[in-house]
């Protein structure tokens, strides 16, 4: 099955490096998002739990536009610029997926775009 790239209206399309969204093989991919804000300039104020919620708030939008929801990610990867921020991030895990949660692997980075403490991409399925 061929990989097909939904235009998404109101949605600010990847660079020209990427798409935000890939669907393949009934699996919808979402490019990595972070904690930003229309109009606010870099990361949202609160640290990685805000951020957090703010990237999952791009990722449900995303999902959204392609009929999909956060009960649909089957696995997600969280890059973090500093583990000891891991419970953190892992609450606001929990909130978004009380139940019947999605693989998830989270990874330490060196450094993520314009200073952000946390970045997530998630894999969803039809």
């Amino acid at each position: 099955m061929p990989k097909t790239i939904p235009t998404i209206e109101g949605v600010q399309p990847g660079h020209e490096t990427y798409s935000q969204v890939v669907e393949a093989a009934g699996l919808v991919f979402v490019a990595g998002q972070v904690g930003s804000s229309p109009g606010y300039p870099g990361a949202v104020p609160g640290g990685v739990a805000e951020e957090m919620r703010a990237a999952f708030v791009h990722v449900s939008t995303l999902l959204g536009a392609v009929d999909l929801g956060l009960e649909d990610v089957v696995r997600c990867v969280v890059y973090l610029t500093d583990m000891a921020d891991f419970a953190a991030m892992d609450q606001v895990f929990r909130e978004l997926f009380p139940a019947n949660p999605p693989v998830r692997a989270a990874v330490g980075a060196s450094g993520l775009a314009r200073d952000f403490c946390v970045e997530v991409e998630v894999t969803a399925a039809r």
